[in-house]
């Protein structure tokens, strides 16, 4: 499959052979892109590697498409890093979620804290979630990646801790408390990482309590005060970019 191939998420199961329509946003895009019946694409359904196809048919609203040979190829960054996050406001969850896929962040976990702007519950929450998840899905198809990152459900700090307790995972929390280590000196062999990151405003003292309560190692990215969208992306290129 040629490099320049457009890329398409599908979240269903693929096998060779199998012909399908494309998900409605990867539709939209494949007829933004004029695509013709023959086309070649790079298909992937999160399951592992990627799929040659070629478009079959394209209508007014739906394409078509054969696939054809799987690759076992992986774009997946050594060390498994899930980013636990106090929702920045606006726009900037949206970027932090594109731009940490970019990143190879594996999956994140929206949280409430008692700094928040952002507050979300019951529906809206849920939609949101699904937002994310849409944006977690076309982030992959642009890097490269074959496996989509999880956007799990809007918990509280506190009912999420309490959740943690078979979790293999090393914890990290960003923090600017003089005992906090520096994030570089802690990057270790590549074991998979739990980093937990604040809000505008960072975690509250009692926040802070209660994650080292449940195993979070407080560590730090230097005497800066980073923005919430800008610290854990920090924090992930030096914990992905390195292992």
């Amino acid at each position: 499959m040629a490099a320049s191939s457009p890329r398409f998420f599908c979240p269903t199961p693929l096998v060779a052979g199998q012909s399908l329509e494309l998900p409605p946003g990867a539709a939209r895009h494949a007829q933004v892109l004029r695509l013709q019946p023959g086309a070649p694409l790079t298909l992937f359904d999160g399951h592992g590697g990627e799929w040659s196809a070629a478009v079959e048919r394209m209508g007014r609203s739906a394409v078509a498409v054969r696939v054809v040979a799987h690759s076992p190829i992986e774009r997946e960054s050594a060390r498994s890093v899930h980013l636990a996050l106090g929702m920045p406001a606006n726009e900037r969850m949206d970027w932090l979620v594109e731009k940490a896929t970019e990143l190879g962040a594996t999956g994140f976990q929206p949280l409430l804290t008692e700094r928040s702007v952002l507050r979300l519950s019951g529906e809206r929450a849920d939609r949101k979630r699904a937002h994310w998840q849409g944006i977690a899905a076309a982030a992959a198809e642009q890097c490269g990646r074959n496996r989509v990152p999880t956007v799990a459900p809007v918990q509280e700090l506190q009912a999420w801790c309490a959740t943690l307790a078979h979790s293999p995972a090393r914890r990290l929390v960003l923090s600017l408390e003089p005992d906090a280590t520096a994030l570089a000196s802690r990057l270790g062999e590549g074991a998979p990482v739990l980093l937990l990151s604040g809000p505008e405003g960072g975690l509250a003292p009692a926040e802070l309590r209660r994650a080292r309560e449940h195993g979070f190692e407080p560590v730090s990215l230097g005497p800066r005060v980073l923005r919430a969208d800008t610290a854990p992306l920090a924090a992930l290129a030096l914990l992905t970019l390195t292992a």
